[in-house]
């Protein structure tokens, strides 16, 4: 395995994997604070940083059938959230190419 290269943010609300203070997102990156994931609340964010992708699968939710990839985080492996990458129906389209990240799964850390 060769070296890791981390991605470090700057701003005062930065957001971070639970498990190693991994930084994921900056606080204005959130679009959304109103989806639900399989351990809670759920954010709904433009870009997040320090990831790696799952092979993308086709899932039916709420809000109908999308094509997801599970999002891990680069440093610890903890499963974060997912990406999507195609949404179905039209009114959802908007969240083609965003992160959902869960609340419990992350936390807000301080700028290092």
């Amino acid at each position: 395995m060769g070296l890791l290269f981390l991605k470090y943010l700057s701003g005062s609300r930065i957001f971070c994997c639970v498990e190693c203070d991994t930084h994921l997102s900056r606080h204005d990156e959130i679009m959304s604070k109103a989806f639900h994931g399989a351990h809670g609340r759920a954010y709904l964010f433009n870009t997040v940083v320090n990831v790696t992708k799952g092979p993308p699968e086709d899932r039916v939710m709420i809000t109908g059938l999308h094509t997801v990839s599970d999002v891990y985080c680069i440093q610890c492996q903890t499963v974060l959230g997912w990406k999507y990458h195609k949404a179905f129906e039209s009114s959802q389209k908007y969240k083609e190419g965003r992160y959902i990240l869960e609340k419990s799964l992350i936390v807000e850390c301080s700028e290092t």
